[in-house]
C-alpha cells in the first residue's frame, strides 16, 4: 500500500492507496483486460485504487491483437501495454492479487508465500464476496478481504476448477470475445461488492 497526498488548504492529507495486481500467464490477454476493466470501473468510484498487471512468463510483450481490437470497441485502449514478469517485489507491493486461474495464485505463493492471504482467483473472489455481502461503509478493504478469505487453505487450489478463466490464446476470435465478456462481468461484480455506491 502506498499513500496519495492531497493538499487541503494549508494541510496535506495522506490517503492510503490500494494496489491491485492482476495476474495471468503471458500478461498479454486476460490480466491486461482485467486490469483495464477494473481501472475503468474504479476511476470515479475509488480513485485511491491503483491497478496493474503481470504474468508468469516474460517482460516486454504487447497485448494480443485480438485483445487490442476487443478493448478498442469498448473504448478502452491497451495498445501501449507491455507485459511484466511476476516478481516478489510486485507481489509485496500489492494489497490484492487477482489471478485468472488457480495456477496463477499458486505461482505467486511460490514466489512469496505471505501474499497468499491476499491472493484470489477473480471468480473465487466474486463468489466469496457475494457470499459475505458487499463491503460495509465503515469497513476497510483489508477487513473485507480478510472476511472473504476465511476458511481458505492453500490445498484448496489443487481443486475447484470452476474458479479458472480459460486462456483464449491461439483460439478463435469468438473465444477472445467470450473471455472479455466473462472478465468484464466479474470485474464489474467485484467493484460493486468491494467498492459499493453508498
Amino acid at each position: 500500500m502506498w499513500a496519495l497526498k492531497i493538499a487541503a488548504g494549508p494541510q496535506v492529507i495522506t490517503i492510503p492507496r490500494i494496489e491491485i495486481l492482476t495476474v495471468c500467464t503471458g500478461n498479454v490477454c486476460r490480466s491486461p483486460m482485467a486490469e483495464a476493466f477494473l481501472r475503468r470501473d474504479l476511476a470515479q468510484r475509488a480513485p485511491d485504487v491503483r491497478v496493474s498487471s503481470a504474468g508468469t512468463l516474460r517482460d516486454g510483450m504487447a497485448a494480443a491483437e485480438e485483445v487490442v481490437e476487443i478493448m478498442d470497441k469498448r473504448g478502452i485502449h491497451v495498445e501501449a501495454h507491455r507485459s511484466r514478469k511476476l516478481s516478489p517485489d510486485l507481489l509485496a507491493s500489492a494489497d490484492l492479487i487477482i489471478g485468472m486461474t488457480r495456477d496463477h495464485v499458486r505461482e505467486g505463493a511460490l514466489l512469496d508465500f505471505d501474499c497468499f492471504a491476499r491472493s484470489f482467483t477473480l471468480k473465487e473472489l466474486v463468489r466469496r464476496g457475494t457470499a459475505i455481502g458487499m463491503r460495509r461503509h465503515d469497513e476497510t478493504i483489508e477487513s473485507w478481504l480478510k472476511r472473504a478469505a476465511e476458511g481458505r487453505e492453500p490445498r484448496d487450489y489443487l481443486f475447484a476448477e470452476d474458479d479458472d478463466i480459460d486462456d483464449p490464446m491461439g483460439r478463435r476470435f469468438a473465444v477472445f470475445k467470450r473471455t472479455a465478456t466473462e472478465i468484464e462481468g466479474l470485474t464489474t461484480a467485484l467493484v460493486d461488492l468491494a467498492w459499493p455506491l453508498i
